[in-house]
Formats: C-alpha cells, structure tokens, sequence
C-alpha cells in the first residue's frame, strides 16, 4: 500500500468518528438522563429559551447519528463493508447530522412570525 493523499484521508475519516460518535452519544446521554439541555438547538454558543420543547428532537439527531457512526466504526474493523460503502455512509451521516442540527437551531428561534406576534395581531383583528 503506497501512502498518498487518498489513504491520508481514508484515515482521517475512519479516525475522526471515533469522537464524533463519542460526542454525538456523549450529547444524548446528558440530554435524556441528566436533563441537561445546555446543548440542544445551539445558536451562537447558545440553547434557546425553551430547550426542553426541542431536546427529543435534538436526542434522536445524535442517537441516529451516534448508532450510525459506531456501526460503520465496526463495519471497517471487522471488513464487512466495502470502501465505497463506508465512506459513504461515514459522509451522508456526517452531513446529514449537521443539517439536522441546523435546522432544529433555527426552528427553535423563527425569525419572523413569532408566536407573541401573531397572537397580539389576532387579538387586535378581533376587536376591531
């Protein structure tokens, strides 16, 4: 095997989910057993102010993600996936892990159209 930047990549790949799978189930543990929702929907550094409304979701992003990246850890270790299997399922889940998370941050802080607003606008309809 010549070493070259394809296998130098390989084992970056195969070495970084290692933590990442830590991290991932290391976040569903403190956000199902302890009940810390520190982490969840981060924005900015930051959870939101009604956290616990979106740490299942949050939970079940890195439970998936976290499951996932173990088993293609043991797929690789015991040979039973091909190198173009796991590297694209190690890819996708990454991805698919961030824009997840993405999507729940900004779910939990709606840009427009907050609840207060359209709840004082229907209140204001309704008098006049």
């Amino acid at each position: 095997m010549k070493f070259d930047v394809h296998v130098a990549m390989t084992w970056l790949l195969f070495l970084a989910l290692f933590p990442m799978a830590f991290f991932w189930l290391r976040r569903v543990w403190r956000i199902v057993f302890k009940r810390d929702y520190s982490e969840v929907a981060l924005k900015g550094g930051e959870p939101p102010p009604d956290a616990a409304k979106y740490a299942p979701y949050t939970a079940a992003i890195n439970l998936v993600a976290g499951a996932i990246a173990v088993a293609v850890i043991l797929m690789v270790i015991f040979g039973a996936a091909s190198y173009d299997t796991w590297t694209a399922i190690a890819g996708s889940t990454i991805w698919m892990k961030f824009f997840a998370d993405f999507i729940v941050s900004r779910h939990a802080r709606p840009i427009w159209g907050k609840k207060e607003d359209r709840a004082k606008d229907a209140a204001g309809e309704a008098r006049q």
